[in-house]
């Protein structure tokens, strides 16, 4: 299997844990990661309030770049933002003549033309419904058994495009946490806004927000997650929305934990990266203390503590 990878800015600087334990995962799971060439950045939620049609001509341009040079693959993008980016534009300006016209009109610039040919597959749709969980188990070596998981998925993925999964009660982490022996920690806060951008303009709308996410990931070992933004604000902000009632825990992406778990070390899946990755919960994670908890602290020792 082999796909047209699309990183995106996040992956490249802020996320590069997730673009280091993608590659790697999905590299194990039997598929190529082609990298687009001389992609460009999306526009992500930037371009939108300056031009409309430079919301749609950004993304636009590296899809054409893909159909003319990529033999068809489908489009691989890890992050939420510029998957939601680059799968609006095929949804909305194809059949709309004049907005295809005029992204063309710009794209011409270059010499490249969009057709509206490219698939665009976000990773969980891609491990959902070309690689299967049971794949993913063949590989597992060492098992993440009595590990809690709280899968977050965020607003992106799935608003307004519904392409794999539900929504309202999205599910598609869950066989694969279950797949690498984890135990998948039950809540109905997995789609829940994190506050996104809020954080800038209302952060204390955001903050509570993620107060609330972290606080019913009580009794998780931690949470995964498949958006660097949703990554940013569950992590760096801990501090503040345990004032407002959260509490701290590991975040971590879905790739590192599938990393881990076929056996690839901490190392490898960069989690000295992640910002809850405390000393502490690195060696627990090392130790696999989730597996056999002291007398009377359950599911809560690994938790991100200091």
């Amino acid at each position: 299997m082999r796909y047209a990878y699309y990183p995106g800015c996040s992956l490249t600087e802020s996320a590069r844990e997730f673009d280091v334990s993608t590659r790697l995962v999905m590299e194990r799971l039997g598929c190529e990661l082609v990298e687009i060439p001389d992609w460009t950045c999306c526009g992500a939620s930037a371009a939108e309030p300056v031009s409309r049609l430079m919301n749609y001509a950004l993304p636009a341009r590296n899809l054409a770049i893909a159909e003319q040079d990529m033999d068809g693959m489908d489009v691989l993008a890890p992050c939420a933002a510029c998957y939601l980016n680059l799968l609006k534009v095929g949804r909305e300006a194809v059949g709309d003549r004049h907005l295809h016209g005029r992204i063309n009109e710009v794209l011409a610039a270059s010499g490249l033309v969009y057709r509206g040919k490219a698939r665009v597959r976000h990773l969980l749709d891609v491990l959902k419904n070309d690689v299967g969980a049971k794949i993913v188990e063949q590989k597992v070596t060492d098992s993440l058994k009595g590990m809690k998981i709280a899968p977050y998925y965020g607003c992106q993925i799935l608003r307004p495009y519904p392409v794999f999964d539900d929504p309202g009660k999205p599910v598609s982490m869950e066989p694969f946490i279950e797949a690498m022996g984890g135990e998948v920690h039950r809540w109905d806060m997995g789609n829940r806004c994190c506050g996104a951008s809020l954080m800038v303009g209302h952060p204390e709308v955001a903050i509570r927000s993620v107060a609330e996410i972290l606080n019913a990931a009580r009794g998780a070992d931690a949470i995964a997650t498949v958006c660097p933004l949703c990554q940013m604000n569950l992590e760096a902000y801990q501090a503040k929305a345990a004032r407002a009632g959260g509490r701290r825990v590991p975040v971590l992406y879905l790739t590192q934990l599938m990393g881990l778990a076929m056996g690839l070390d901490d190392k490898a899946m960069r989690l000295s990266d992640n910002l809850t990755m405390t000393p502490a919960v690195r060696r627990g994670i090392a130790a696999r203390a989730w597996a056999e908890p002291a007398p009377g602290q359950g599911a809560e020792t690994v938790e991100a503590s200091g």
